[in-house]
């Protein structure tokens, strides 16, 4: 895929034609209404030039921390360039919805309302804004859909959980690894339905030393509020112990984004390194968080607590909370 169409498809493939270790994976994020069943499916491959390679489908079930990591063939994963449509062996995932047939997980999970993807523009192509023009970059970032509604069911361990009502979300990663050091968090269930938070801050390799780049959307009442280092955002406060992430944040602008995340234990999932596919990093889907945001005036635009959150907390924290 050339750069151009890669810049303006975020939720395609963009793997086709590399030469070096490279990964990319689909997070595909499932809550039934009644918010008891909460599962995250993750396709995608691993390309190694050297051999190794492979596809996989990763489950993790929100409601109990257990994690699966179904692996294929390479010749078993197929995926277009422009949308999103990804086939790992049986398994189908397109912006209509998923069909899986897992030992862990079956049944079909049907996109009930059309996917509402992070704008992409020649100017801010995406969540990435400007830096998704950059070819090297380490590990890029998109979203595929910051909230649609859901129908359908899946089968578990001998019974089945209905769908009809759900929220769904997704997005996805590509490049060579995973920062060496991150913290990701979002939730689209607040007492608004349309409101979504998608947020991580991370150690970026840049030249030949790294910085602390983050990337925050809070999409609220047909608003998307981008706080991100490309634009002029800046962290005001952050601190991680081992019950919360404490997150501080203020707009070129001078509006202010509090962020308040708990951190319930969670399910390990493989994460890519430059040689393998098989880092265990652990998340949750059962995280609270709290969100405030303020105008540059001060005045209070949503005060709200997200539920069903994904939360991951990893790698070198001391490093990441020193950085600027």
């Amino acid at each position: 895929m050339g750069l151009l169409t890669g810049v303006r498809h975020p939720e395609g493939f963009h793997g086709a034609g590399v030469t070096s270790s490279y990964f990319e994976g689909w997070y595909v994020k499932l809550v039934s209404a009644d918010r008891r069943s909460r599962w995250a499916v993750i396709p995608g491959v691993f390309l190694d030039p050297r051999g190794g390679g492979e596809a996989f489908v990763q489950v993790l079930d929100g409601a109990t921390g257990a994690s699966w990591y179904h692996r294929y063939d390479e010749s078993e994963f197929g995926a277009d360039d422009d949308r999103f449509a990804v086939r790992v062996g049986p398994n189908r995932f397109s912006d209509r919805g998923v069909v899986l047939d897992l030992p862990s997980l079956a049944g079909e999970v049907r996109f009930a309302t059309p996917l509402d993807p992070w704008p992409v523009s020649w100017r801010s192509p995406g969540v990435m804004g400007w830096y998704a023009w950059v070819p090297r970059m380490e590990c890029k970032h998109g979203v595929v859909s910051l909230g649609h509604d859901l129908a359908g069911s899946l089968e578990h361990g001998g019974g089945a959980a209905s769908f009809d009502g759900g929220r769904g979300y997704c997005e996805k990663d590509w490049g060579a690894a995973f920062p060496a050091a991150y913290v990701w968090m979002q939730t689209n269930h607040f007492d608004t339905r349309d409101t979504c938070l998608t947020a991580s801050v991370a150690l970026i390799p840049w030249v030949r030393s790294e910085f602390r780049g983050h990337i925050v959307g809070l999409l609220h009442r047909g608003e998307l509020h981008r706080f991100a280092t490309y634009t002029g955002a800046v962290t005001t406060r952050l601190e991680v112990d081992d019950d919360a992430v404490r997150w501080h944040l203020r707009s070129k602008q001078g509006s202010v984004l509090e962020l308040t995340a708990d951190r319930p234990r969670g399910g390990l999932l493989h994460a890519p390194v430059r040689t393998e596919m098989h880092r265990r990093v652990e998340e949750t889907l059962d995280a609270t968080i709290h969100v405030r945001l303020l105008d540059p005036g001060g005045r209070v635009l949503l005060d709200d607590v997200g539920t069903c959150g994904g939360l991951e907390v990893h790698g070198d924290l001391p490093r990441l909370l020193a950085s600027d």
